[in-house]
């Protein structure tokens, strides 16, 4: 499947689709009023139950809009489809969310929907689901996605999936068997799958078995099951691209990014982004803790949402 030139991709667009996603993915777990941030965080503008998964969001960001970049007609598997805000992000961002939901306009009237109804009751779930465009498996169990794409391009040698792959979804034993898959299915007569691991250390609790791997054990294992891995910096869309641009159908892209990379440092005295703690919601008490509401408004703030938004509505 032929993707776009290295030159036809616009790095700053780019950037700024990432952080406008990243925005969106905070703003949907934690906020219920002043999606915009045209007046200071006050408890009203908080959910009272916070609910989600923030640590995974930042790097389904990058990979989506990386992927989309120079595969425009790529089909997208998330395996971590716990990280649900993100995914809904990029699709209301690309306009497909409105097709099947018409209240999710590229319009603030737009941003306060998806926000306002995300976790909450007769609206959006925390994880990816069947109501949502295009998905083929359940978002809450972790383990099939790399199985999937491989499935979905069956008889289809015109097609590609970009799959991506948890670090900790990549310990389960179904992701595991499923790379052996690479060796069995990977031919012209199938779609392209690209495998894209999310190395980011950390899974709900503790480290994951690869995040503590040395870059040689990691290669060598892809090796072994027939790819041709490559590892790259996820926070350098660049370099993202430089690798895409020379892909092909043994590549395995191994990408790392902090856990909840973008988000806050610490807490309290404890490491947040880079560490298990980003997993869910990094600042559970921000409707009723002036400080970590502060924390909240200085993070959204960081994305400067006013020029994100206004290029958005013009695109």
């Amino acid at each position: 499947m032929n993707g776009l030139g290295t030159s036809e991709i616009n790095l700053l667009k780019l950037e700024h689709r990432i952080k406008f996603c990243n925005y969106l993915s905070v703003a949907q777990i934690f906020l219920q009023d002043n999606f915009l941030l045209k007046r200071p965080l006050s408890e009203a503008d908080v959910k009272p139950r916070l609910l989600g998964h923030w640590g995974t969001c930042p790097g389904i960001n990058i990979a989506y809009a990386n992927i989309k970049a120079r595969f425009p007609k790529a089909q997208f598997i998330l395996g971590p489809g716990h990280g649900f805000p993100a995914l809904q992000a990029n699709l209301y961002y690309d306009g497909i969310l409105e097709q099947y939901y018409p209240e999710a306009t590229r319009n603030l009237h737009g941003i306060e929907y998806i926000c306002k109804k995300f976790s909450w009751p007769y609206g959006f779930p925390s994880h990816s689901s069947p109501a949502t465009p295009g998905v083929i498996a359940e978002g809450g169990e972790l383990g099939y996605s790399l199985a999937t794409a491989y499935g979905a391009m069956l008889g289809r040698p015109d097609k590609m999936a970009a799959v991506l792959i948890g670090d900790g979804e990549l310990e389960t034993a179904t992701a595991l068997a499923s790379l052996n898959l690479n060796k069995l299915l990977n031919s012209e007569a199938n779609g392209w799958v690209l495998p894209i691991l999310h190395l980011n250390g950390y899974k709900i609790s503790a480290p994951t078995i690869y995040g503590r791997s040395s870059e040689r054990e990691l290669l060598q294992m892809f090796r072994g099951f027939g790819f041709e891995p490559v590892m790259i910096d996820g926070t350098n869309d660049d370099e993202f691209q430089q690798v895409l641009g020379k892909a092909n159908r043994k590549t395995f892209i191994i990408m790392r990014t902090p856990k909840g990379y973008s988000g806050p440092k610490q807490l309290n005295g404890t490491k947040i982004e880079g560490n298990c703690a980003a997993h869910q919601v990094p600042l559970p008490e921000a409707k009723t803790d002036a400080t970590q509401r502060q924390m909240l408004e200085n993070w959204l703030k960081s994305y400067n949402i006013e020029e994100l938004y206004d290029e958005f509505i013009a695109k």
